[in-house]
């Protein structure tokens, strides 16, 4: 997985959302809440919805980590 969603769950945490909760009652499928936690393939369309739910930038809420780089949750 290149793409991280990492950074959108910490600022919900830091915000004091539950994430899941928050993302569906904002209008984001549950499908699409579990692929984000999977960090799995989402649209540009929904990435733009969380940017201005969140007034923030793309970058803010997703990274790219190249393959094989080891991170925390592996």
């Amino acid at each position: 997985m290149s793409i991280r969603y990492d950074k959108l769950f910490q600022i919900l945490k830091e915000r004091g959302h539950s994430s899941n909760y928050w993302l569906r009652q904002n209008g984001i499928h549950s499908a699409t809440a579990n692929k984000l936690k999977k960090n799995e393939r989402i649209n540009t369309d929904t990435i733009n919805a969380i940017c201005k739910l969140l007034n923030c930038q793309p970058g803010d809420i997703l990274e790219y980590v190249p393959d094989g780089t080891q991170t925390d949750h592996e």
